[in-house]
């Protein structure tokens, strides 16, 4: 599969990421999964854990606690109770 994901990262306080990006991995309340453009639609609830962005090879990784992930024909929301960047090294 081609193109890219749109993604968007949503905290109560505002809007911590939106973008076009190749993959998502993140912390559901039944396991971890990953999504890819295309990807058939589907919502879960979230755990706390790492939310990682993958765009060609950068890579960022936000941290959430709870929430929800909504993936549609439109792209993956992640609305989360909590979330902030990593810094990374």
């Amino acid at each position: 599969m081609t193109g890219k994901l749109n993604f968007s990262l949503v905290s109560p306080e505002r809007e911590v990421f939106s973008g076009l990006v190749d993959q998502v991995d993140a912390p559901g309340v039944e396991g971890d999964f990953g999504v890819l453009p295309h990807h058939a639609p589907f919502m879960t609830a979230l755990r706390e854990g790492a939310v990682t962005v993958h765009d060609g090879n950068a890579r960022r990784i936000f941290d959430v606690r709870g929430g929800f992930a909504d993936v549609t024909p439109e792209g993956l929301t992640i609305l989360a109770e909590e979330a902030s960047e990593r810094v990374q090294p």
